[in-house]
């Protein structure tokens, strides 16, 4: 799904995009892991100066957003609302963004008994992501 990943990308952000809160974790190369944080809870442009400040806070190498599909691969509005947000979010901070099959990490979230699903969904995106590098 995703390019060859620069060996000098070590930092990630990453969200899981919704149309009322967005989940955020951050996480590295070295460790592979994620550490979910804060969900934003804004809609529409009001949430591109939150996630300008997370990027200023983290600086991240790239960017990692969970694509949502139908169990059976189908791509749905949301799919195409997320792809949207990952071409929203090169254009405006200039960094590469890498896309990650998110389907079921919602319900993962949620069986582990998180509080905050959207971050922890945001987390176990970018730890897919990360164990799927060389």
């Amino acid at each position: 799904m995703h390019t060859e990943i620069p060996p000098a990308f070590s930092s990630f952000l990453a969200f899981d995009f919704g149309l009322k809160r967005t989940g955020v974790a951050v996480g590295n190369r070295m460790l592979r892991t994620a550490t979910p944080q804060p969900t934003l809870r804004a809609e529409g442009d009001a949430r591109w100066p939150l996630i300008a400040a997370r990027i200023a806070e983290w600086q991240p190498d790239a960017l990692v957003v969970g694509v949502p599909f139908h169990p059976d691969g189908a791509e749905h509005e949301n799919t195409l609302r997320a792809r949207k947000f990952a071409r929203q979010l090169r254009g405006r901070f200039g960094l590469e963004v890498y896309e990650v099959d998110e389907r079921y990490s919602t319900t993962e979230a949620h069986s582990s008994g998180a509080r905050d699903a959207d971050a922890a969904s945001a987390a176990i995106i970018l730890e897919q992501f990360l164990r799927s590098l060389p």
